[in-house]
């Protein structure tokens, strides 16, 4: 019983533990410093996972290690982090410094040899402890914009000793000052099961709300049937800065009631791709549970938890709180009314609309189409069952189906005035190990690739350039590559350089690449949408800039698949160089001071195979 006393009393002064770290800031300490990202802030795929720290616009700021440690790993590379160190701490917590425009001169000696030795112009390595002490204090780098930055700023991180990330603003930096709470833009309502209406639809509704009495309000009574979820679009604002920041802690409360609880204090990177389910197309957060999602930031963690119901006729009182790390609070309130869902509602004349759509929303098959003089009911056929089913409801004379696919995925669907055949062709499990095949494709799943239950869509089409393979749509999501083998393809043209390519709904094509197995063709990606075959027969283009013994330098192009690697070499050694790739530019540097002489050549080629040369003689 001691023991679990003790535990509990770890457990409640954590944040206190946490403070007494006193790390110390890794730019200008003691100075008041400006943010451009914090922790939580929404990105197109994922929680930023620590603070984004202004240096004045400019590369060059002296960048500070927090805390004594050793360094465990590097990074040199030209995208993402770009230069990054990780330091590892007396405590077991480490930090993390990135976007640097260049590292220390002890800790670039220590890469440079690396780099020479493994004859790679980008690396990560894993020194051992004793190779690279640090001391708090000690500069290990200067700020910059490498890799995928859009400007120059320091990247900085803590994790703790599973390598999760933590807010840094945990840990009682006072080089920021915030008395700024968060702005709202819109509130959404969305069904979240077959019987379930917002306003008499199964459909998702947003709201903008309006500002009175320092808080947001929905001018607007929303009736809702059944379980109803709700979204908010919402960011943080802090001191003196234009920049969006991202909201860490949001409540959902019925009168004086919590339902929904959102903390973002952790994130672990092996389910960071959870993100994607915990919003509604990277705006929206959901204020309930996604069936699946393994984030571990919701308070309860049910699936129930965040559903909002309403007996008939009775009216509730909702509120959501937005809090910062800095305790700024905005408060959003609205009010919700049961209602029996409305069979009929609109206009009651019969719609010229005649055209039919068919949507999906994870299980659920939507189906709106016209009028008919043959009846209401349509019939679903799944497999030798055939079942009737009337319209959820009509809406200004057009006829509204809801089907639910865990009762079955329909091979066709009578409307009495057509039949359909829905693309979906089975249900894939979340979490498990599974392949399906046809004629056209071939799909496998590993039990990490979904991030939830997953009704498969395939489209096969015929573009004239050989054939078009659509895999559901760019809006859902993956945890992991799926690989696909796209069978049959009829393809004669030039296999060697020719690859499957991501298309998206503008027509711009991304490389994803692909081996050929005969006429078919087997690529891995995580995502879904169109992919395409396509040719690139043309090599990447060499400028030189400046060669001379002193350096080399060349700007480097390709207009279609991507540079995929070059190397330098100068009287037949290697030759380190560096790229910048948001200009194309890329450098040598020495291993020494020695003057480059001899011949030069340089080998650049793209993801598609093709290699362009450059020589000359020094």
């Amino acid at each position: 019983m001691k023991s679990s006393k003790y535990l509990l009393i770890l457990f409640l002064f954590f944040p206190f533990l946490l403070h007494a770290q006193e790390y110390l800031f890794p730019v200008k300490p003691g100075n008041r410093t400006f943010l451009s990202g914090n922790f939580s802030e929404i990105r197109p795929n994922h929680f930023h996972s620590g603070i984004d720290v202004k240096i004045g616009g400019v590369d060059g700021e002296p960048i500070l290690a927090i805390s004594d440690g050793y360094i465990y790993r590097i990074k040199i590379s030209s995208f993402g982090y770009g230069n990054i160190i990780y330091l590892k701490h007396t405590n077991g917590q480490s930090s993390v410094y990135a976007h640097l425009r260049n590292l220390s001169p002890k800790i670039m000696e220590f890469m440079r040899k690396e780099m020479y030795f493994a004859e790679k112009n980008e690396l990560e390595v894993f020194p051992d402890p004793e190779f690279l002490p640090i001391k708090r204090g000690e500069i290990i780098g200067n700020g910059g914009n490498t890799g995928s930055s859009g400007g120059p700023h320091l990247h900085f991180e803590i994790r703790d000793s599973l390598d999760r990330a933590i807010d840094p603003f945990m840990f009682g930096f006072k080089e920021v000052v915030d008395k700024t709470p968060p702005v709202v833009y819109r509130v959404a309502f969305k069904p979240l099961d077959l019987n379930a209406r917002v306003n008499g639809k199964f459909q998702r509704m947003e709201f903008k709300p309006i500002v009175e009495g320092g808080r947001y309000i929905l001018a607007d009574l929303v009736r809702i049937t059944g379980n109803v979820g709700v979204e908010i679009h919402t960011v943080d604002k802090m001191d003196d800065v234009s920049n969006i920041f991202g909201v860490p802690i949001i409540e959902l409360i019925d009168k004086e009631n919590p339902l929904f609880r959102i903390n973002v204090n952790k994130i672990d990177f092996n389910k960071g791709r959870f993100f994607l389910t915990h919003m509604h197309r990277n705006k929206f957060i959901r204020l309930y549970k996604y069936p699946n999602n393994q984030l571990g930031i919701y308070q309860p963690d049910s699936l129930a938890a965040g559903v909002m119901t309403a007996k008939v006729g009775e009216r509730k009182k909702m509120q959501i709180n937005l809090k910062d790390y800095f305790g700024n609070t905005r408060i959003v309130t609205f009010l919700v009314e049961g209602e029996e869902a409305p069979q009929s509602f609109g206009s009651t004349s019969i719609s010229a609309n005649k055209t039919t759509n068919v949507s999906f929303e994870r299980e659920m098959m939507v189906i709106q189409t016209g009028s008919s003089e043959w009846g209401t009911l349509a019939k679903v056929f799944v497999k030798s069952k055939e079942m009737e089913i009337p319209p959820a409801y009509i809406q200004d004379g057009r006829r509204n189906y809801i089907w639910d696919m865990t009762y079955g995925v329909p091979d066709s669907v009578d409307l009495c005035t057509e039949i359909i055949k829905p693309k979906v062709l089975v249900k894939i499990p979340f979490g498990e190990e599974i392949s399906f095949a046809n004629n056209d494709v071939e799909i496998k799943f590993s039990e990490n690739t979904l991030l939830d239950d997953l009704y498969l869509r395939v489209e096969r089409k015929n573009n004239g350039n050989g054939p078009s393979l659509k895999i559901n749509s760019p809006g859902e999501y993956l945890q992991s590559n799926m690989e696909v083998l796209m069978r049959n393809t009829g393809y004669n043209g030039d296999k060697k350089n020719t690859h499957v390519y991501f298309q998206a709904d503008n027509g711009r094509k991304t490389f994803v690449g692909g081996e050929w197995e005969s006429e078919d063709i087997r690529f891995k990606t995580r995502n879904f949408g169109t992919f395409v075959l396509d040719v690139d027969r043309i090599a990447p283009t060499i400028a030189p800039i400046r060669v001379n013994a002193s350096e080399l330098r060349f700007t480097i192009k390709d207009d279609k698949s991507g540079i995929k690697d070059f190397n330098a070499y100068v009287d037949g050694k290697w030759v380190m160089m560096k790229y910048e790739h948001k200009q194309s530019v890329i450098w040598s540097e020495k291993i020494d001071k020695q003057p480059f002489k001899g011949e030069v050549l340089l080998i650049v080629r793209d993801m598609a195979g093709n290699e362009k040369r450059y020589t000359s003689k020094l």
